[in-house]
């Protein structure tokens, strides 16, 4: 075989490398779940990318391989949608996730493309740059494209052990422990003394335990400092009571005698609920339903005012409901979520801040030609608290839990509890119900705050302070929950005092380690220099 044909076969070894990491990864993530695969997910891509150091241009091949294939794997189902409502044929639907994966790959293919540089340069120890690099360029993506699905600390997402670290650095510091402990693998293999005497079947037993040793001690050093210094905000429970409503609306096939008794059945569950506690001593009760396609429009539909403020009255309830309000000043509506008091008068209003691209606004050089999927809403500008009895909500309509800026500013602005309204019925049976899920068990860990979950079709969850998903509905079933909440000290966590800090830093270390790859080496002048250099592995 000549030159070019050994390349070329070394490449496609490669890339089969790339390929087998991308396929353990998106095993740790929902709806397989096997979240320790992700310890060493990403060893065989860090072995390709160390056997391709010397180019550039086919180590990035093989991270945009590597997020091509983990994209396409962990987010088919944005498939599902256009298919089932839209009418798409299947192969239209895959090809533009295919071209959406093929896009968002290009950010593992800069983390290779860095991490290559750093290797040729500095050697095998630049492995312990990956941690950095990865979330650098898991940071990237989220500016870049206002996205951060599944990244890789979201594996982790219902592990215990890791239930402090979001609290100090956000949901990316989890990415940077996760790499961290991939990364061990490497470097146990390149540095350690016993390589030649543990032999082929050794080594690898013996790089498990180093990470097994790993995570045992980030684990153990974070439940420490989860019971030392991670308080809860909380007073005692019971102040007052939320109801949650999960009424399983269809997608499809709602004519408004339909639409008029699935409504119906939302106060039927919410009266179930309600008269299973003694009225005498019944705390404030509000009662929350989901995002949905019932499309209720509270100040233009009299009749749904009268619906509302008739339920409310007879229950002696608030109501708390998504509404699709107008915004004269752009001829367009909000998707706001909408309070009313037991006087049937609104309370108060969240307009969403972060909507869905291309499904619910367009970006501006693109509407005259790409229709929006479901609407084409203003975007909401304030962060606006609701009142729950004596406490302070902050909403998140559906998307909006994948932000973490969004409920930390809530709680910066006094927020005692999260509350996301989400309806992920478009997207069907599908992972993304666990996937979305994990958003929420983030942000109520970062913020030091529960995050009441209520959804149309599922996971309608309470989520604690510190990530513990209690009391979930079954998926794609009628169902209701009754939860207690409080008033909060008004304590914040570190996350939430200053926000994305720990991936600035990230981001720094990776350009200036970047920048340091390009100083030239120093000359070898002296013998001991030339021993040394020939030394290293």
């Amino acid at each position: 075989m000549n030159v070019e044909g050994r390349k070329l076969l070394h490449m496609w070894k490669n890339a089969a490398l790339a390929l087998l990491s991308a396929i353990l990864l998106f095993l740790s993530f929902p709806d397989f779940g096997y979240w320790f695969v992700a310890w060493f997910a990403l060893v065989p891509l860090f072995f390709a990318i160390e056997r391709e150091k010397e180019s550039v241009v086919r180590s990035f091949i093989l991270g945009w391989v590597w997020g091509f294939v983990f994209f396409t794997g962990t987010c088919w189902w944005l498939t599902f949608a256009p298919i089932t409502y839209a009418g798409f044929p299947p192969i239209v639907a895959y090809l533009l996730l295919l071209c959406v994966t093929a896009i968002v790959g290009v950010f593992p293919g800069i983390f290779a493309a860095i991490l290559a540089v750093l290797l040729r340069r500095f050697g095998s120890i630049a492995i312990l740059a990956a941690p950095f690099i990865w979330v650098f360029s898991e940071f990237l993506r989220y500016w870049l494209t206002g996205n951060n699905w599944n990244a890789i600390g979201y594996s982790q997402a219902f592990v215990s052990i890791f239930t402090f670290w979001p609290a100090v650095g956000g949901a990316l510091s989890v990415s940077w422990i996760v790499v961290l402990l991939n990364a061990t693998w490497i470097l146990f293999y390149c540095r350690s003394p016993f390589r030649p005497k543990l032999g082929s079947v050794g080594l690898p037993v013996a790089a498990t335990a180093a990470v097994l040793v790993v995570g045992a001690f980030i684990g153990a050093f974070s439940k420490w400092l989860m019971l030392n210094t991670h308080e809860s905000s909380l007073s005692p429970r019971g102040k007052n009571q939320v109801i949650a409503i999960q009424p399983n609306v269809p997608m499809s096939g709602l004519t408004y005698e339909k639409w008029k008794q699935l409504r119906t059945k939302h106060v039927e569950l919410a009266e179930a609920a309600l008269n299973q506690q003694a009225t005498d001593h019944r705390p404030p009760t509000t009662v929350i339903f989901p995002e949905s396609p019932m499309n209720f429009a509270f100040e233009e539909d009299a009749e749904f005012r009268n619906f509302v403020h008739a339920f409310a009255a007879k229950n002696n309830v608030n109501v708390l409901f998504n509404s699709a309000e107008p915004d004269p000043a752009n001829d367009k509506y909000f998707n706001s979520a909408v309070l009313v008091g037991t006087d049937g008068k609104e309370i108060a209003q969240y307009d969403k801040i972060y909507l869905l691209p291309f499904g619910e606004s367009v970006p501006g050089p693109l509407q005259a030609i790409v229709p929006a999927f479901v609407g084409s809403f203003s975007y909401g500008k304030e962060y606006d608290l609701l009142p729950i009895g004596d406490a302070k909500a902050g909403v998140m309509i559906c998307f909006e839990s994948h932000f973490g800026e969004l409920s930390r500013e809530y709680v910066r602005n006094g927020a005692d509890v999260l509350i996301e309204m989400t309806n992920d019925g478009y997207l069907g049976p599908t992972p993304v119900l666990k996937q979305h899920l994990a958003n929420a068990v983030f942000r109520a860990v970062e913020t030091n705050r529960p995050v009441l979950r209520v959804t149309n079709v599922g996971i309608t969850a309470y989520i604690n302070e510190h990530g513990s998903v209690i009391d979930p509905a079954q998926s794609y079933t009628e169902d209701s929950r009754v939860w207690s909440i409080a008033k909060s000290d008004g304590g914040q966590t570190f996350y939430v005092k200053y926000g994305d800090w720990f991936a600035w830093l990230c981001s720094i270390v990776t350009l200036v380690s970047l920048a340091l790859s390009f100083k030239p080496k120093r000359a070898l002048n002296t013998p001991n220099d030339i021993r040394n250099a020939s030394s290293d592995p």
